[in-house]
């Protein structure tokens, strides 16, 4: 792996004349990317000779961006701590969260989490990179997260999210028989006035939308499928709680204890488009062992 990320282009009859800045734009390099390149250590060549942005372009000149090298900050301690990588190459990681791991370090748990993970990980493969991490899950929803090596790659990704390229699909384990089989949950979400952490929905929140389709019907709960078209904090549990049907050991938002000591909810397939190959890619996860166990318990006691 190399220390500094590059791109490198070569100019074509339609960029002929172009400004750097211009052609950067268009290729999504963001004002803030050009502004660490150009005090932070990188740098912009064209046919191997150093330029900056108002340098005009001609067709076939050799366009190279080196960005610059990236620590983690302070606080951010790298960890060995084993990761369940699902995919991997010079842009991006996809890997299997379990649950019980923040995504990112909190004041309650300042070491454990992914990107602490992330970060060990890179500094034993000599990486000068910090954690990017592109899809959040809560510590206790386990699943796939998808992981930029990059801040720029973190930002072409970013870009995706908002127009909605970069779809996850989760399950979960709702309390009693949800009905009807499929429906969509439009109902604002925003934060409870005297939690800092808990959600609600309420009429001054923010626009929430979240599609379900029944898999299984159990006499204890709904096994449920769940997609997003936004993606605001604690969205699937405050939705399903909306709906009086808890997820199964969620007691932030009234779920039961009896079954499962954290919130039945996995996120077990991502899909998007590789934003430097430009190919159509998806990655699944299976239930994790205590949803599994859970499930295959309640179909025997339904025999």
């Amino acid at each position: 792996m190399t220390s500094r990320f590059q791109m490198k282009w070569v100019i074509g009859d339609s960029d002929h004349g172009n400004l750097v800045r211009e052609f950067l734009k268009k290729e999504d390099i963001s004002r803030t990317a050009l502004t660490d390149i150009k005090f932070k250590g990188g740098c912009i060549l064209v046919n191997g000779e150093e330029v900056n942005v108002r340098y005009r372009l001609a067709a076939n000149d050799e366009l190279t961006v080196i960005f610059p090298i990236e620590s983690p900050g302070e606080g951010l301690l790298g960890e060995e701590i084993p990761l369940s990588i699902l995919y991997e190459d010079e842009f991006l990681l996809v890997v299997n969260k379990p649950a019980g791991m923040n995504t990112i370090p909190s004041r309650e748990h300042p070491v454990g989490s992914l990107a602490n993970a992330l970060v060990g990980y890179y500094q034993r493969f000599g990486l000068r990179a910090t954690s990017h991490i592109v899809t959040r899950l809560d510590r206790d929803t386990s699943g796939i997260v998808l992981i930029a090596k990059h801040r720029h790659v973190h930002h072409l990704f970013s870009l995706m999210q908002r127009s909605g390229d970069v779809k996850r699909t989760y399950v979960a384990f709702a309390e009693g028989v949800l009905s009807p089989d499929q429906g969509t949950i439009k109902a604002p979400i925003g934060r409870k006035e005297d939690s800092i952490i808990e959600r609600e929905v309420r009429e001054d929140g923010q626009y929430a939308c979240t599609h379900y389709r029944v898999l299984e019907k159990h006499p204890a709960f709904t096994y449920v499928e769940l997609s997003l078209d936004t993606g605001r904090t604690h969205q699937i549990r405050v939705h399903m709680s909306y709906l009086k049907h808890p997820l199964l050991g969620d007691d932030l938002y009234g779920g039961d204890l009896t079954f499962i000591d954290r919130q039945a909810l996995h996120c077990k397939k991502i899909k998007f488009m590789h934003p430097f190959h430009k190919k159509e890619m998806e990655f699944s996860a299976p239930l994790p062992k205590d949803m599994g166990d859970l499930l295959i318990d309640e179909i025997r006691n339904d025999v």
